[in-house]
């Protein structure tokens, strides 16, 4: 009977994916449906579109959706930037994200993003200190020196509050998550998977777009 009953709750799921995932193929993304609205809208800090990725080092879902979110940044539009906002919910993960501002601070994160996530998700290690954080950025070129002056610096704990705060406004519940010129939300699982949630991404930057442009006259 309760092998039934799974059986049948499974079919079901499956039933409403597909279902999601043709409408979103038809481009008919609804909000509530698909995407969130973010009420009220979060400013950003460019006047371009900004697309923001909620995430998390030592988020396996993160890591898988680097490489297909890297790729989808190649073809956008000058008038579009990605900005990366670590989320964090205990104490190891704000450690990962002042690692984050400190990569960023010191010009590295070109450098540091993918090994970050390597050690956390394919080298398990915990990187749950500043010490053990300073050894991998020295392994990668940065001296334990100055990654320990940028990790401990005014700017990099400011920018780490500023992303706690983000995600809080943006109520986000889970990573990787986006959102879109700080007015909507994109998650896995109304998008219907990782793939979705870029081409729900394009639609809401061509809808920003042509609002803007219509407030403009342009």
């Amino acid at each position: 009977m309760y092998k039934r009953i799974c059986i049948a709750a499974f079919a079901t799921i499956a039933l409403q994916l597909a279902a999601l995932t043709a409408q979103a193929q038809d481009g008919n993304y609804v909000a509530g449906e698909h995407y969130d609205v973010i009420s009220p809208a979060i400013r950003g800090s460019s006047d371009k579109i900004e697309v923001t990725e909620f995430f998390w080092y030592g988020c396996g879902h993160c890591y898988n959706f680097e490489p297909q979110l890297a790729q989808w940044k190649k073809g956008l539009a000058d008038d579009v930037v990605v900005k990366g906002s670590p989320a964090m919910w205990n104490a190891p993960m704000e450690i990962h994200a002042k690692a984050f501002y400190a990569a960023e601070a010191l010009g590295v994160l070109d450098t540091m993003h993918m090994p970050l996530f390597q050690a956390l998700n394919v080298d398990r290690k915990r990187l749950a200190s500043e010490s053990e954080l300073a050894d991998l950025f020295e392994a990668n070129g940065v001296s334990a020196e100055d990654f320990s002056k940028a990790y401990n610096s005014f700017g990099v704990g400011s920018q780490t509050r500023q992303a706690n705060a983000r995600a809080r406004a943006a109520k986000i519940t889970g990573t990787p998550e986006l959102m879109v010129a700080g007015k909507y939300r994109i998650t896995t699982r109304k998008a219907g998977g990782q793939a979705n949630m870029l081409k729900i991404a394009d639609f809401l930057i061509e809808k920003e777009r042509a609002m803007q442009m219509a407030s403009t006259g342009s």
